[in-house]
């Protein structure tokens, strides 16, 4: 088992003196190869979950070995070489430095390679950089690149050393809905490619429904999403394409009336599907946030067609 952690806590003292437990026991296992979601509300923990999986951060307690080796109290030096050679992170606001160009930024992490790597790893940044469709962009600082552009230079960077896992905390929550499925697409692809691990940390079900597992993460805990949460989704992702909320985070669209053929001059066609619901219509991501319980959210109501008239009478 590439993860396999068992019994995590995380606390921290507020400066009233009392503790906020943030894991309360927490367990996961994740192998080569697999795509996992995390999904919860904002305040969960999501992103302390990511920081103890990368070993940017230590658990108060527990268990955590990768790859068959024990990381808990391992000196700092150690978990750097852990995290430099074997795990790549994409975040959502990018983290990119603003004045080094774009193959400076993805030939950071090689800066540390104790091997030829080192003196290849220019050449390395300009392949990964055209990987991700940027290989025209290689002298271009982030300001003069778009939101999605720089998060595909941050993925390039993630990738740069063939990581054995990728951690991705809310990647797409900075972009647009067609930028944020491409990214999805180009995270997945690397994945396969390199039989590496995938944990994607979002509060999107759209983007949880593509992982082969989901964990749903409340009050300290993870628990298994119930994949009847995920029929709807993945029958629209299958008939739509990618599913993401829009920028305004309109909910669903209404639903299709059936056949109104006149329509007096007051006469409602009918009414839309319920806001904050989704619809029988197009369906948006935002529209299956979990609830404390981790319920997907039901379809709207399709409405009734209004009054119809022809010739000045009821049809």
């Amino acid at each position: 088992m590439l993860i396999n952690m068992r019994g995590i806590t995380r606390s921290v003292t507020l400066p009233d003196g009392q503790p906020l437990h943030i894991l309360r026991g927490m367990d996961l296992a994740v192998d080569r190869g697999e795509h996992v979601a995390i999904v919860g509300r904002s305040g969960t923990g999501k992103s302390t979950l990511l920081n103890i999986i990368g070993m940017l951060d230590q658990p108060t307690s527990g268990e955590y070995e990768f790859d068959g080796e024990n990381v808990i109290g391992r000196s700092d030096r150690k978990l750097s070489q852990l995290r430099g050679e074997r795990i790549g992170f994409v975040f959502q606001q990018f983290n990119l430095f603003p004045n080094r160009t774009a193959l400076e930024n993805v030939a950071m992490p090689l800066v540390y390679a104790r091997d030829k790597t080192f003196w290849s790893r220019f050449d390395r940044a300009a392949d990964m950089l055209d990987a991700v469709g940027l290989g025209n962009r290689l002298e271009d600082y982030p300001t003069q690149l778009s939101g999605g552009e720089q998060q595909r230079i941050a993925i390039a960077r993630a990738l740069v050393r063939s990581p054995q896992v990728i951690l991705a905390d809310e990647p797409t929550g900075a972009l647009d809905v067609e930028t944020g499925a491409a990214v999805i697409d180009l995270l997945e692809a690397a994945a396969r490619e390199n039989n590496a691990a995938l944990i994607v940390i979002t509060h999107d079900i759209g983007i949880a429904a593509r992982a082969q597992r989901a964990y749903r993460l409340s009050e300290g805990v993870v628990h298994d999403v119930d994949e009847s949460e995920f029929v709807r989704v993945r029958e629209v992702l299958g008939e739509e394409g990618d599913l993401f909320a829009d920028d305004a985070g309109v909910v669903g669209e209404p639903g299709v009336v059936s056949e109104p053929s006149w329509v007096d001059e007051p006469g409602v066609v009918g009414e839309p599907g319920a806001v904050g619901e989704p619809s029988p219509g197009v369906v948006r991501a935002e529209s299956f946030i979990f609830d404390e319980f981790g319920a997907a959210g039901e379809p709207g109501a399709v409405g009734e067609p209004g009054p119809v008239k022809r010739g000045g009478e009821d049809a």
